[in-house]
């Protein structure tokens, strides 16, 4: 089997969990759960769940007890991207190919679809306790969903991705003096990274693995973070919106400093390989088993989309 032809099923069975996990209609709340879906099931490379997905079996994780964390990751990005998308953040129009949520359900329900799935992320993600009855060691495994509750949290929070956030827009317009490399770093490390590692090191937890190993995991999620920022921003001067879904040049539209617009166009594509080569080289002291995650590592960082 080709990567490609396993990267499809594996992505295929991340959206059966999406189904699964996906709220449901509810009388008066419909609009709002039915824009969440909207967002939530708009396709999307499924990075996310898929990157929890195979470091949870890189340390022998076999129970379904993931299959709830993998869906709250990715409402919590889904929610990320659908607040990003509002005229008073980024202001897009359109997200892989179709319109923003806001562009269809209007901004006042875009927002309220961006809290539910933040809060909705967290009701999913306590399913895994329901899991325990079929679990052998049961006490052992309620800690560990704990602790990945907790990763889940604050990798999400205002020391991961909103901190992130909110550095990146008080970037906007500045002056570049005001705007250094450590500021840079800090953005992408919260803004994208934080995201990546959470998922990265969820799946490490729930499987068992010790400290060390999950701390190892983390610098490769910040890694793989780095250099998908990095590409994005690649992407955002040298591709088109036929290729992306979305509208390219949103950086300079919005005033941004980016890692191209700091170090150069040559410079950025060679941070890109050498973060990921140097993430992959890391993997290979986690154990067997890490052939198609480092594949998709340097998948992801090369993507043209």
């Amino acid at each position: 089997m080709t990567f490609n032809e396993e990267l499809n099923i594996k992505v295929k069975y991340i959206e059966g969990v999406l189904e699964k996990f996906a709220p449901t209609p509810e009388k008066y709340a419909n609009t709002v759960i039915n824009a969440m879906n909207y967002s939530l099931m708009g396709g999307g490379k499924r990075l996310r769940p898929l990157l929890m997905f195979e470091a949870y079996r890189l340390f022998g994780g076999e129970e379904d007890v993931i299959e709830p964390f993998m869906a709250a990751i990715e409402m919590i990005h889904t929610y990320s991207l659908v607040h990003d998308d509002l005229p008073c953040m980024d202001d897009d129009e359109f997200r892989r190919g179709r319109k923003t949520t806001h562009a269809v359900y209007g901004e006042g329900m875009a927002v309220l679809a961006g809290d539910a799935l933040l809060n909705f992320a967290f009701e999913t993600a306590c399913k895994a306790f329901d899991k325990l009855n079929v679990i052998q060691d049961a006490t052992v495994s309620a800690k560990r969903i704990g602790s990945a509750l907790g990763i889940l949290a604050g990798k999400s929070g205002v020391y991961g991705m909103i901190g992130g956030q909110c550095a990146d827009i008080e970037a906007e317009n500045a002056t570049p003096d005001k705007i250094t490399e450590e500021r840079l770093l800090f953005i992408h490390e919260h803004k994208t990274a934080a995201l990546i590692q959470n998922a990265l090191m969820v799946g490490a937890i729930l499987a068992g693995a010790n400290e060390l190993d999950i701390a190892k995991i983390e610098k490769v999620g910040y890694n793989v973070g780095l250099a998908f920022q990095i590409q994005d921003d690649v992407l955002d001067i040298t591709s088109t919106f036929e290729a992306m879904g979305k509208a390219v040049g949103s950086d300079e539209k919005n005033g941004k400093m980016t890692y191209v617009t700091m170090h150069g166009l040559n410079k950025a594509k060679a941070d890109v390989d050498a973060l990921s080569e140097e993430a992959v080289n890391m993997l290979k002291g986690l154990g067997d088993g890490n052939e198609f995650l480092s594949e998709l590592i340097i998948y992801l960082v090369n993507r043209t989309k």
